[in-house]
C-alpha cells in the first residue's frame, strides 16, 4: 500500500511540475528564441543539472553495455515526444496540440495490453474517457476545431513517442536503474539529437540576456529533472499506465499558470474540465477502493436476492 500512496505522489508531481513549462518557456519564445535551442539548452542544463546532483549524493555513472541500446532508444523516444509536440504547435493552438497529445494514456494502455497482456480494469478505462473530456474542456475555445489532417498526425506520434517512453521505462532492462541515472542518459541523447537538429536549421541561438538563462535554467530543472526523476518513481511503484492517467494533471497546472501568471480568463469550459480531470484522478487513486465496495454491494445485493 505504501508504494501505491508513494506511486500516485509521484505521479501527480510529474504531471505539476511538466505542466509549468508554459511558465519558462513563453518568456523564451517572447524574446525571439526558436523551439530547437530551447530544447537544446533544456536538456543540456538538464544534464548538467544531473551531474551535480549525482555527483554530489556520489552515485555511480557507470552503467552495463547491454543497457546502452535501451537507454539510446528511450532517449529518441523522449526525444520525438518533444520534437513533434512543438511542430504540432505550427498547425494549431498549444491547447488543442495539449488535448490531442494527452491521448498518450490510450497508448500506454493499448501497448501493455497488446504486448505484456496487461489486464485494465474498467475504472481505468473510464477515468481515461473522462480525463481526455477534461483535457478537451481545458483546451479547446468554440469554433477553434479547423485542424489539419497533418498536424493531428503529427502530434499522436508525440503522444505516442511518449507511451513508448512510459513502456519502456516499465518493461525494459533498465527498470531497475536509479531513476536519476536513467533520466541523466536519456538526457544526454535528447542534448545531442537537438543539438544536430538546431545545427541543420538556423544553428543554436545565443541566449539573449540574463533573464532568459534563469528562465532555462528553471526550464531544465523543474519540468524536466524532477518531472522526469518522479516519473521513473512512478513507474516503479504504480506501473505505466497509472502513471500515464495521472499525467491528466499537466494541463491543469498549465491553466493555473495561464490564469495566476499571463492573466488569461477563467471560464466555465476550465471549470469543467478541472472537475472532469480531478475526478479521473480520485477515481484512480480509489480504483482499487471502489472496486472493493462494488463487489462488497454485489455479494449483499445477492445475499438479499436468495433470502
Amino acid at each position: 500500500m505504501n508504494n501505491n500512496i508513494k506511486g500516485f505522489a509521484y505521479g501527480i508531481a510529474t504531471s505539476a511540475t511538466f505542466g509549468l513549462i508554459p511558465l519558462f518557456t513563453l518568456p523564451l519564445m517572447g524574446k525571439g528564441m526558436q523551439f530547437d535551442s530551447i530544447l537544446f539548452y533544456r536538456f543540456l542544463f538538464a544534464t548538467i543539472a544531473l551531474t551535480g546532483i549525482m555527483t554530489y549524493k556520489k552515485e555511480s555513472f557507470h552503467i552495463d553495455k547491454r543497457e546502452i541500446p535501451v537507454l539510446i532508444l528511450l532517449g529518441f523516444f523522449y526525444t520525438a515526444s518533444a520534437m513533434f509536440l512543438f511542430w504540432g504547435y505550427n498547425f494549431m493552438s498549444a491547447g488543442i496540440a495539449t488535448t490531442l497529445h494527452f491521448t498518450y494514456p490510450i497508448f500506454v494502455t493499448l501497448i501493455m495490453l497488446l504486448f505484456f497482456r496487461e489486464k485494465t480494469s474498467w475504472i481505468t478505462m473510464l477515468a481515461i474517457v473522462l480525463a481526455i473530456c477534461g483535457v478537451a474542456r481545458l483546451s479547446i475555445n468554440e469554433g477553434e476545431l479547423r485542424l489539419s489532417a497533418f498536424g493531428v498526425f503529427i502530434v499522436l506520434l508525440s503522444a505516442v513517442g511518449y507511451a513508448l517512453y512510459i513502456t519502456t521505462v516499465n518493461k525494459s532492462r533498465v527498470h531497475a536503474m536509479t531513476g536519476r541515472k536513467l533520466t541523466f542518459y536519456v538526457f544526454i541523447v535528447s542534448t545531442i539529437l537537438f543539438a544536430i537538429k538546431a545545427s541543420s536549421n538556423e544553428g543554436i541561438q545565443a541566449i539573449p540576456d540574463t533573464m532568459s538563462v534563469v528562465n532555462l535554467i528553471l526550464l531544465a530543472i523543474v519540468p524536466t529533472v524532477i518531472s522526469n526523476i518522479t516519473l521513473i518513481q512512478a513507474v516503479h511503484n504504480i506501473g505505466g499506465t497509472l502513471t500515464a492517467v495521472l499525467g491528466a494533471m499537466e494541463p491543469v497546472t498549465a491553466v493555473f499558470v495561464g490564469v495566476l501568471v499571463f492573466g488569461e480568463p477563467f471560464t466555465f469550459n476550465l471549470a469543467v474540465g478541472i472537475l472532469l480531470i480531478i475526478i479521473a484522478v480520485t477515481m484512480i487513486i480509489l480504483s482499487k477502493t471502489i472496486q472493493k465496495a462494488l463487489r462488497q454491494a454485489r455479494r449483499t445485493l445477492f445475499h438479499y436476492k436468495k433470502h
